[in-house]
């Protein structure tokens, strides 16, 4: 970060010497004391973030509240895991990836997802018994007590574009590492929790992998009411060793949904669910949820208060605009603290009777 301030905040990619964007000789050493008290303000930033960070999180523990943390599977290009470990990802000799991550066409795009990020060379990774993988999962466990581990499905394989590529409808399915990085990380970490993100192309491999885990999967109930045909997010098929979710970050929240889906979609959850104007659209959902045999439930705190689309998280595969809502004063009100309370307790989700 100090070496990013010094250029510009461009991207380490584009820092204009050679020998401190790739690290050669005594660069960064130079650069170290060249900019020591950016350094040591950069440091101190990260200090006071975990002094901060780990007093609410004793203050949650101490009101039996755990922290479940999202772990994205891959990291940015533009990011101190690449800049300073290039040696674990997919570059040509000057750093430059020759292929990023995405997602093929689908009912979010019909041009895919072009995420852009760089991919992992397993097979160097695997030489070296994923100390990278360990040492990330060490770092977010000091964070967490369980993570989701965003993208699941990329560990059976993942999505390969070609780098420089504006879309992803080129890429090219590949074999990933599966349960020989899987079982070392559950293996290695056998206190903290994991759930995995399985949405999204759901092969045979892939539900192989998520049974061998032993992770619970993911049921989205957005996802369950196609009125086409039947789904498996609906909450009578579950397994209880799932989460059920009524949306993720990516989904609109449920009042948006109900102003977006298809019509008879809406139909077919008024009539499974039950919704009736007493109740609440929202809370209904989420009465589905909180009664099914899943083992954790989670809600997303827009449907909680009811919003709509205006108060949507992330829009896949756009950039600009997203992960910009935030939960303002009084909005928590006591008589919504009740209610969410009342009803946890009612289904058995609470510690607390």
């Amino acid at each position: 970060m100090a070496v990013k301030s010094h250029f510009g905040m461009v991207s380490w990619t584009e820092w204009p010497e050679d020998d401190i964007r790739l690290r050669r000789g005594d660069a960064t050493e130079r650069y170290r004391k060249l900019l020591a008290d950016d350094v040591r303000l950069h440091t101190y930033m990260q200090f006071l973030f975990f002094r901060q960070w780990e007093a609410l999180r004793d203050y949650a523990h101490e009101n039996g509240v755990s922290i479940l943390g999202d772990l994205p599977i891959y990291v940015a290009l533009d990011s101190a895991d690449v800049w300073a470990s290039p040696e674990w990802f997919q570059l040509d000799e000057n750093n430059v990836p020759t292929g990023v991550a995405g997602v093929p066409p689908d009912y979010f795009s019909v041009d895919g997802q072009l995420w852009g990020n760089p991919l992992y060379d397993y097979d160097a990774m695997r030489h070296d018994g994923y100390g990278w993988w360990i040492k990330r999962i060490g770092g977010v466990s000091k964070l967490y007590d369980a993570i989701r581990i965003d993208h699941f499905r990329g560990f059976e394989s993942y999505w390969a574009v070609p780098y420089g590529d504006t879309t992803a409808k080129r890429g090219r399915w590949v074999s990933g590492p599966g349960m020989d990085l899987v079982g070392i990380l559950s293996g290695t970490y056998p206190e903290l929790r994991f759930i995995a993100e399985d949405l999204g192309y759901p092969t045979r491999e892939v539900r192989e992998l998520l049974d061998d885990s032993g992770f619970p999967g993911m049921k989205v109930l957005e996802f369950a009411f196609d009125s086409r045909d039947e789904s498996n997010y609906l909450p009578h098929t579950y397994a209880p060793h799932c989460a059920c979710y009524t949306g993720t970050h990516d989904n609109v929240p449920l009042m948006g949904w109900r102003s977006e889906a298809n019509p008879a979609d809406v139909e077919m959850a008024k009539r499974y669910l039950g919704l009736n104007d007493e109740e609440g659209f929202a809370w209904g959902f989420i009465r589905g949820g909180m009664s099914s045999v899943a083992e954790l439930f989670m809600a997303q705190m827009q449907d909680y208060l009811g919003l709509g689309s205006e108060a949507r998280t992330n829009v896949p595969g756009t950039l600009g605009g997203n992960w910009q809502w935030r939960l303002s004063p009084g909005q928590i009100t006591p008589a919504l603290t009740e209610r969410i309370a009342a009803t946890t307790r009612m289904y058995g989700r609470s510690a607390r009777r």
